[in-house]
């Protein structure tokens, strides 16, 4: 228990000081700003799997599938890496939302402050009732898998038509009949109130749509990493560094979106996988090595081809 007061009180301070110090004026965050947080998350992230190895080492947390320190870490940075490849998905659909409300850049960090609270809380229950499940009912695990060959077809078939919206969204829709709407920004508010009337800003409304888009995103992604681990730390901090270093890896990706296309495909052999691994679970394990190395080349893969496309296009 002390393990985790430690970890989420290491993290509500991390976001306390994001918001009251680093980014106390609203400014617009340049590629190279967003650049440099980017890699200091990341290279957080991976320095955590020693620390999940000392944790582990000295048995201060509880270890309910009797892991390794040596496993523990590699299953951590196994499950992060497959949470940070389907964090490129809400990466486009935050682009899209952003654009469609028209939400200036310098207010964009904001959002995705409240936003990332939000996922944490959101997140925390979804992997609470998804370890509850898989521990209780061990046929769960076929569940998942079939979720998530389902949704990797699903994505694979989709239809170059199929376009997000977010003003012709079913959250949208419902979000005027609950409170009036202005779409005009008012600074940073989320709301504002006029002839006795609090109306909600483009900003609140970008935040919910946001919010409820990654509630929908970690379906895939909760069962995904739970094909990985059922250890309920390991899933928490895994999930929360790739949360808290998406707002940085958007402001860095959102001008070059379009040259990472290839990464969906990347993303579909993933889920995929993840989702053999599920189903199979019962009649053959697949080392640790073996999903960290197709998981890493997956990724590597998409984005090489992904950059070899884009520069042959500009020449």
């Amino acid at each position: 228990m002390i393990v985790w007061i430690l970890f989420l009180t290491a993290i509500l301070f991390f976001l306390a000081l994001d918001l009251g110090v680093f980014n106390k004026n609203p400014h617009i965050i340049s590629s190279k700003e967003a650049g440099k947080w980017t890699t200091i998350f990341v290279v957080i992230s991976f320095i955590f799997s020693g620390v999940i190895y000392w944790i582990y080492q000295n048995n201060y947390i509880e270890n309910p599938t009797k892991l390794t320190p040596t496993l523990a870490s590699i299953k951590y940075i196994t499950g992060y890496l497959i949470e940070l490849s389907l964090s490129v998905d809400n990466i486009f659909v935050i682009a899209v939302v952003f654009s469609s409300f028209k939400i200036p850049q310098k207010f964009q960090h904001r959002v995705l402050f409240w936003g990332i609270l939000g996922a944490i809380v959101f997140r925390g229950l979804m992997i609470y009732f998804g370890v509850l499940l898989i521990n209780k009912f061990s046929w769960m695990t076929y569940v998942f898998g079939a979720f998530l060959i389902f949704t990797a077809a699903k994505m694979l078939f989709k239809g170059e038509n199929e376009n997000f919206n977010p003003k012709k969204s079913f959250i949208f829709r419902n979000l005027r009949k609950i409170i009036p709407v202005t779409m005009h920004i008012e600074g940073q508010k989320f709301f504002i109130r006029k002839r006795h009337i609090t109306f909600a800003t483009p900003l609140f409304v970008a935040l919910i749509v946001i919010e409820l888009m990654d509630v929908l995103f970690a379906m895939d992604s909760v069962p995904a990493i739970l094909a990985i681990t059922s250890d309920p730390f390991l899933v928490f901090s895994s999930n929360i560094f790739a949360i808290l270093g998406l707002r940085s890896m958007y402001f860095f990706l959102a001008n070059m979106l379009e040259k990472f296309s290839y990464l969906e495909y990347s993303l579909i052999a993933i889920l995929t996988f993840v989702g053999i691994k599920m189903l199979i679970v019962h009649y053959y394990k697949f080392p640790e090595w073996i999903s960290l190395g197709f998981i890493a080349i997956s990724l590597l893969a998409g984005i090489l081809v992904s950059l070899k496309n884009s520069n042959s296009e500009n020449n």
